[in-house]
């Protein structure tokens, strides 16, 4: 009898926890006033809304276009928010990219240079873009990834791109090659040097550099199964930022299953806060060109290595840090500094073809910046540090940018105050943990700088499976360790306006509610464990009683439309 009602109690959860994956996408912007379901909303295409290119590539037509969530929108070319206008998104908005069979036509919205989207969701009425094939009940499948392009945003924030260090724009070539003139790149993937395509300023010309550059809102924002191919080499991120400036807000972002980069910095100098990445290809969080903006509170899983549609997930960095892939030494060089993340790989050990491996944290082309106060898990390395100089100028590295011998000075690559749970290796040199390590290296890193090794802690386990084909979950993460992590000794974030208290490592508190919306897909997805509100908890009040049943009680029999 006991292990009938465990299984009963089991179904009946699953069964609710789909219920509400369903309601809280269908039933989107109801807050707001939305049209629901969704699905109800009548569609129109962007490129109708298109001036200058018309059907084709083109931009939007009037200073202040408002997409309103009475419609659902299709992004059906290449739409381009020009300098001097606006793009506002209202609450509850859904924009669906169309799907292109060949690279050079993938669709994607781009912020052009003194362009502005204003995209300011709320936590009950996100905006969300998505594949157009995603019905929004829930069942599209995670496992679709690359179905459109993604967002990008172009602004004048610094950046180190050089052309004499660089040579002639090369598309599709990699970062080194995206410069068009002195503090002047072209997005990675497009195939011309097309300004509507370019992001910094061209110093060259006498135009100067905005590190206070505000290019819009961002908040409360779901960007789900982008990141097209554009090209061989060149595809684009869930989100793309270029040399976009602090003036801009971008908090409580959500990547879900993007096929490249969940973010991806070209410089700049603009912060983003409350942050999660579900089962993309790639990094979660990569950076270059000089990026030097704060980031808190980041937390992202890997696709489960258990998916019955994968024997062999994609898998990448946490972080892949880069100041120049031009090995140029140039200046200024990528230094951003980041609080409280929680990354969670698939414990794939493969070596990729890249330079940096899979690591929670990807140490390469002499980056500097600073990690503190953070927990990373289930990647082949925790802390990878490239030193080997290979065709780099100079005689300094990553590595020893972190060590302070030879590099920046002043350990300007700071890795402190963090926990590696079930790493092969806590901390690699040019992906290799044997032979190499200086006993200066392990002492920096676990003494001086307070770093943990640990095989479990409580409260917290990063194992878990998933199908991603039905998007049903049987074993979950959880993310948050309980009792919290000790900072004690550690780097207090500093009290600038940005940054909030958080003595704990990790991005999630171990008690009261988290920062993720109940309606965001991270947590309606039911994948990670001590995130979500309890599934009988009705009226989330942390407690399950009469109430809930009552409540749930007196909604049978009637309409949802």
């Amino acid at each position: 009898m006991k292990n009938t009602i465990t299984k009963m109690v089991a179904t009946a959860s699953v069964v609710f926890a789909s219920i509400l994956t369903g309601f809280a996408q269908t039933n989107l912007g109801a807050d707001c006033g939305c049209p629901t379901p969704v699905s109800s909303r009548p569609t129109v295409l962007l490129s109708t809304l298109a001036t200058s290119g018309g059907a084709a590539d083109g931009e939007l037509l009037a200073t202040n276009t408002i997409l309103d969530c009475a419609h659902t929108w299709i992004l059906d070319k290449k739409i381009y928010v020009p300098s001097g206008k606006a793009l506002t998104i209202n609450p509850g908005t859904v924009i669906k990219g169309r799907f292109r069979t060949t690279a050079d036509s993938a669709v994607a919205l781009t912020v052009e240079r003194g362009g502005t989207i204003i995209a300011s969701g709320s936590p009950t009425c996100q905006i969300v873009f998505t594949a157009e094939a995603d019905n929004l009940d829930g069942t599209y499948p995670v496992s679709n990834k690359g179905k459109w392009g993604g967002l990008l945003i172009a602004g004048k924030a610094s950046n180190n791109l050089t052309l004499a260090a660089n040579g002639p724009f090369q598309p599709g070539v990699g970062d080194g090659k995206l410069c068009v003139a002195n503090g002047l790149g072209t997005f990675e993937g497009f195939s011309s040097s097309n300004s509507k395509d370019q992001f910094g300023q061209n110093l060259s010309i006498g135009e100067v550099f905005d590190d206070n550059d505000n290019s819009g809102i961002l908040k409360y924002v779901s960007i789900r199964h982008s990141g097209a191919n554009l090209q061989v080499g060149g595809e684009i991120n869930g989100l793309t930022l270029g040399s976009v400036g602090r003036g801009t807000t971008i908090e409580h972002i959500e990547i879900i299953s993007c096929a490249d980069d969940a973010i991806e910095f070209f410089g700049g100098t603009v912060d983003v806060k409350y942050f999660a990445t579900l089962f993309g290809n790639d990094d979660m969080l990569d950076w270059d060109d000089g990026y030097r903006g704060r980031i808190q509170f980041a937390f992202g899983i890997k696709s489960s290595t258990n998916d019955t549609l994968s024997t062999s997930p994609d898998a990448d960095n946490g972080f892949e840090m880069d100041a120049d892939d031009q090995k140029s030494n140039l200046l200024v060089r990528s230094h951003p500094n980041i609080y409280n993340v929680t990354m969670i790989g698939n414990g794939k050990k493969i070596l990729t073809s890249d330079n940096a491996g899979i690591a929670a944290i990807a140490a390469k082309e002499l980056t500097e910046g600073e990690i503190y106060n953070s927990v990373f898990a289930n990647f082949r390395y925790g802390l990878n540090l490239i030193k080997a100089l290979g065709t780099r100028t100079g005689s300094s590295e990553a590595y020893h940018n972190w060590a302070n011998t030879g590099g920046n000075g002043s350990n300007s690559l700071k890795i402190k105050c963090n926990t590696f749970v079930g790493m092969s290796n806590d901390i690699a040199i040019d992906k290799n943990n044997v032979g190499v390590l200086l006993s200066t290296d392990t002492a920096q890193f676990y003494t001086t700088d307070k770093n943990v090794r640990a095989n479990t802690i409580p409260g917290f386990d990063y194992t878990w499976t998933m199908n991603s084909s039905t998007n049903i979950v049987t074993a979950q993460y959880d993310a948050t360790p309980n009792p919290a992590l000790s900072t004690t000794g550690c780097p207090v974030a500093p009290s600038d306006g940005f940054y909030s208290i958080a003595p704990y490592r990790g991005a999630f508190a171990s008690t009261g509610k988290n920062w993720l919306s109940d309606w965001s897909y991270t947590q309606v997805l039911n994948v990670t464990a001590g995130l979500q509100p309890c599934p009988t908890d009705i009226n989330v009040d942390g407690v399950t009683n009469n109430v809930d049943f009552l409540i749930l009680l007196g909604k049978f029999n009637q309409s949802c439309n």
